[in-house]
């Protein structure tokens, strides 16, 4: 036994390594969530490589000895490996029929003789056949697969290619030498195994190298983020300017580095201010992109600041046909100090909320969203302003923010939050609302933006 042992202990470690690999493709697979037949049938067929290694080991027949089951199984198990590995070639992307028929033949004849051997036990004419199969279909494949990889050699992954060729050619001459051996009685050692050892490395070494140059990549991506992130900043408008009559202060907080919300101070002097706040479905790269097609699609009606309702209309016509089936939610106030009037006008947005004398006022004024409809039309809501109202603008990401329960933060949230910020002032404002928020929401799941407006009283 113990001479057994060492004369299998190559073997028996080389099965344990397969069946490993087999179950981490296996678990890789199951984890995407996605079928990949390539992936599933390379782990079973490394799993019932390794698995055949054991089986036929010395060691383990001297255990179970006398065991017909066992004796079947440990030939059956030569033609059981078959449907996997040739399932698995046949999966590699040759793109010819003929080398699909071969393949699906192999697993047809492998499953044939390994049915015939658990039925009727074993026999030498089975390991002829199967023999002469597997010298015919694997040096078939070897001769595809080196032709089809030099006609490649021009493609992205031909240098991946090139490596997983020669181990696939180390284990497959290997393959064939044994059974060649087999077939004229000649006495060789077991190097087939070592040869799907070889096909393993180069499958490691490429999967390595591709991680490490996905690596790169992301830390790529993640530069162009953080610029893009800062490009992104650059656009929202620094803090409100000194003014007699208002103060403003807007806070911005994007779900991923950069998002699709917007703020913009299209007026904002001594008797006037006009603020606009935009919300653009989706998130991440997209959303950003749009959001600065909206900064220039208001920019471009800054002569209607005063306008809300041709403010809006104006937007909508610079951006329709020009976001890719997104749209966007906007409200735009135009307050002025003179005339005590704020006019207000929106756009699928949510109201508006005026904070005066203890009580809170909703205003909604809605058209349609803005980007998706050519013919949208808006109207202006005027309402008298008196000194110390407070106005609140904000985003949907702050009504949806949902707790671990999965109960919205909603508009009574809101409405609470606005209440106990009276007395404060809109930069401790707009830092209370937001605390609020995230305090409430389990995890962020949309951009969150609120902007503050006070009316000040004069002395």
């Amino acid at each position: 036994m113990l001479s057994a042992f060492h004369r299998d202990a190559p073997y028996l470690f080389l099965g344990a390594a397969f069946i490993a690999v087999g179950l981490l493709s296996a678990a890789f697979a199951a984890i995407r969530r996605k079928y990949d037949a390539l992936l599933i049938y390379f782990a079973l067929f490394a799993a019932f490589y390794g698995l055949r290694l054991w089986i036929q080991s010395s060691l383990l027949g001297m255990t179970v000895q006398d065991s017909t089951f066992y004796s079947r199984l440990r030939s059956g198990i030569d033609f059981i490996v078959l449907i996997p590995a040739f399932l698995f070639f046949t999966s590699l992307g040759l793109p010819s029929r003929f080398e699909r028929v071969v393949g699906y033949a192999m697993v047809g004849l492998g499953g044939a003789l390994a049915a015939a051997t658990f039925l009727f036990g074993d026999s030498g004419f089975y390991h002829l056949i199967n023999s002469i199969g597997v010298i015919a279909a694997s040096s078939f494949f070897l001769i595809r697969f080196m032709s089809s990889s030099s006609a490649k050699r021009h493609s992205p992954a031909a240098a991946d290619f090139a490596v997983i060729r020669w181990g696939l050619l180390i284990f497959v001459a290997f393959v064939v030498w044994t059974n060649f051996a087999g077939l004229l009685l000649i006495s060789s050692p077991r190097v087939e195994p070592f040869g799907f050892a070889a096909f393993l490395v180069t499958l490691g070494y490429v999967a390595a190298r591709r991680t490490l140059r996905r690596d790169q990549q992301l830390n790529e991506i993640q530069k162009e983020l953080e610029v893009a992130r800062r490009i992104q900043l650059s656009i929202l408008p620094a803090e409100f300017p000194n003014s007699t009559h208002f103060r403003v202060a807007a806070r911005y907080v994007p779900m991923t580095s950069i998002a699709g919300d917007f703020y913009d101070y299209i007026v904002a002097d001594d008797y006037q201010a006009g603020l606009l706040i935009a919300d653009v479905s989706g998130h991440g790269v997209p959303a950003a992109l749009i959001a600065s097609m909206v900064k220039l699609a208001a920019a471009s009606q800054r002569a209607f600041a005063d306008k809300p309702s041709r403010f809006l209309s104006g937007m909508n016509s610079a951006l329709f046909g020009n976001t890719q089936n997104q749209f966007v939610t906007a409200a735009y106030v135009h307050l002025n100090a003179e005339s005590r009037q704020l006019h207000y006008s929106a756009a699928g947005h949510p109201p508006m909320l005026l904070s005066r004398n203890g009580g809170i006022i909703e205003i909604e004024e809605n058209g349609l969203v803005l980007a998706a409809f050519d013919f949208a039309a808006y109207s202006t809501a005027i309402h008298k302003l008196e000194p110390g109202d407070r106005i609140l603008l904000y985003t949907d990401g702050i009504l949806e923010a949902s707790n671990a329960a999965g109960d919205f933060f909603g508009k009574d949230g809101l409405l609470e939050s606005l209440r106990k910020t009276t007395g404060l002032s809109p930069s401790v404002a707009a830092d209370s609302i937001l605390s609020s928020v995230l305090q409430w929401s389990a995890k962020q799941d949309d951009d969150l933006t609120v902007l503050v407006c006070d009316d000040v009283p004069l002395p």
